[in-house]
């Protein structure tokens, strides 16, 4: 019985350990081109202005299956958008200007297929994303007045909180979708296309308001990364 326990154990340390030594790590970063659409308070359609920010950051390729792999990560992106106003969104104006950044921390959840091609890779993939806000910036002009509020990520405030120049709110969580392309050369370096579409609501929601405000993330960015 021991022989049989010992040869078990003996088998899943071998097989994490040719898991591990199957699993290629890399580093990536890039380009965002990001904005966020939806609705005003009104309900009415909204599209902003692209924002250029970046993402950063480290993945891992795990195979389970000939040219297939579990792609995941964690990531340092940029999103947000010009012209529009967190808590109740509104189409911009000649008088009314406002550039939202939005910084997360973003897990890829992807499945990638990677069959061979030339001297490297094809890499085609899609999968979910989670994200959190941790950090931001705003800035809003209305005719001659200016102003920065501090962002603050909250499911809901209430009205004073609301009524404040001093803070613009969103909520923290974003998840959405990614689909993306691109070649892997033989010595590891590699470029692809992305796009992302964001699922979630970023709107922060009032007490005792209801109105049809909705903002989504969305965009697509360009990636150049290296496979050790």
């Amino acid at each position: 019985m021991k022989t049989r326990i010992l040869s078990v154990i003996a088998i899943l340390v071998l097989s994490v350990t040719a898991l591990q030594a199957q699993v290629e790590f890399g580093i990536v970063a890039g380009p965002n081109f990001q904005n966020m659409v939806g609705k005003d308070a009104d309900g009415d359609k909204i599209t902003n202005g692209l924002l250029v920010g970046f993402h950063a950051g480290v993945k891992a390729n795990i195979p389970f299956a000939p040219d297939f792999y579990f792609q995941t990560g964690l990531l340092f992106s940029q999103k947000g958008s010009k012209n529009n106003i967190g808590l109740i969104p509104v189409k911009s104006s000649g008088d009314y200007n406002t550039t939202t950044r939005l910084s997360y921390i973003e897990l890829p959840l992807h499945l990638l297929f990677r069959p061979e091609l030339g001297n490297g890779h094809v890499l085609v993939g899609f999968g979910p994303y989670v994200a959190y806000g941790i950090t931001g910036s705003q800035k809003t002009t209305v005719g001659s007045f200016s102003y920065e509020p501090e962002i603050k990520f909250k499911n809901e405030i209430d009205v004073s909180d609301y009524l404040t120049t001093a803070y613009a709110y969103y909520r923290g969580f974003d998840a959405g979708a990614d689909i993306f392309a691109g070649y892997e050369f033989g010595f590891g370096l590699y470029a692809q296309l992305n796009a992302q579409l964001g699922l979630l609501n970023m709107v922060t929601s009032v007490q005792d308001y209801d109105g049809e405000s909705n903002l989504k993330n969305t965009g697509f960015s360009v990636s150049i990364g290296y496979n050790f």
